[in-house]
């Protein structure tokens, strides 16, 4: 049995989950993975590296017939990357972190979904009016980037249910396992979109170590953040999006330092020779609060059956007593 929603419907996937298109880790295979289970896959697109986009479009187009799609970070990517994305006929595209209009009209054009991510309500009007079919609601929970100031994903996404309607909306941040998804379909979402929990699968583009990281990890560890993006010279507006990671020892020395960071090119540089010297990773390990929930590395096929079928049953039993005895579920559902 699948959850049937407003997203399933529209882009003719089994399960309201989705892939969270995941600069770098969230590649071909293991957007096949999803899409292939029943779920959106959606590629990491980011900052739309040609090269990589080259390796990894063919990999998915080809590797599934069911609905795929693909995401770029907003302020950073080029209407020729998305062109070169559109070439291979994704069910949908994301755009997350910045102004869609201008790349609105020529995924219009094609015959791809439009799905643009939201931090805060201004965010969420834009994604309105610019005519989105789709729009993500990010709590601040989730791993990686997002909004310095914005919402936890409980409050955030009713808000933009009901501004968006009827638009359909997906709940994304903190969600980890089937009861985040069931916790999202409550609140009024169509759908969920899930990062930290796919990093740990065996199709993610990451080192074995960052598996190994999060799967140790705990919630109360990750912290949001802009001292690692001005650490490593990323050019992400950090006046509007931090990112949360798993604890790192330039974080210990240097919050609440920002601005000093910033000013000192030695301590940028002593950090790229620390990642030469492999005393610190080569990237920040993005991690959502979820991380406590993730204590294996399944195959994405296998995730998503399983996030699946943990959501069907916590809405079933939504309100309800579980009973101590299992013999007495069955009498209870005979009844």
């Amino acid at each position: 049995m699948a959850l049937s929603t407003e997203f399933t419907e529209l882009l003719g996937v089994r399960h309201p989950i989705v892939l969270a298109p995941m600069g770098g880790s969230a590649g071909g295979a293991l957007a096949t993975a999803v899409s292939r289970s029943g779920g959106l896959g959606l590629l990491g697109g980011a900052y739309g590296d040609r090269a990589w986009l080259e390796r990894e479009l063919p990999i998915v187009a080809e590797g599934t017939d069911e609905p795929w799609g693909v995401g770029f970070l907003t302020w950073a990517v080029d209407a020729g990357a998305v062109e070169q994305a559109l070439e291979f006929n994704p069910a949908a595209v994301m755009l997350s972190f910045g102004d869609p209009s201008p790349f609105v009209d020529r995924i219009r054009r094609s015959d791809a979904v439009l799905i643009v991510q939201v931090t805060d309500l201004d965010e969420a009007r834009q994604a309105v009016d610019v005519g989105a079919d789709v729009i993500v609601a990010q709590g601040t929970e989730s791993g990686g980037h997002g909004a310095r100031r914005g919402r936890s994903t409980l409050p955030f996404v009713p808000l933009v249910v009901d501004l968006a309607a009827p638009v359909p909306v997906l709940a994304a941040g903190g969600i980890a396992d089937g009861r985040g998804v069931a916790a999202a379909l409550a609140l009024g979402a169509a759908g969920a979109v899930i990062g930290t929990r796919f990093q740990a699968t065996v199709e993610a583009l990451v080192d074995p170590s960052i598996s190994k990281a999060i799967i140790e990890g705990r919630g109360q560890d990750t912290e949001r953040n802009s001292v690692l993006d001005i650490a490593r010279g990323a050019s992400w507006p950090i006046e509007k999006y931090t990112a949360r990671t798993l604890a790192h020892p330039y974080l210990d020395r240097w919050r609440g330092r920002e601005d000093e960071l910033a000013g000192d090119s030695q301590a940028r540089q002593d950090y790229q020779d620390d990642v030469a010297r492999g005393v610190i990773p080569p990237l920040p390990v993005w991690a959502g609060e979820g991380v406590d929930l993730i204590t294996d590395l399944p195959s994405a096929a296998d995730l998503v059956t399983t996030l699946a079928a943990q959501a069907e049953d916590a809405l079933a039993w939504a309100g309800r007593r579980r009973p101590d005895n299992p013999d007495l579920i069955e009498q209870t559902e005979c009844a």
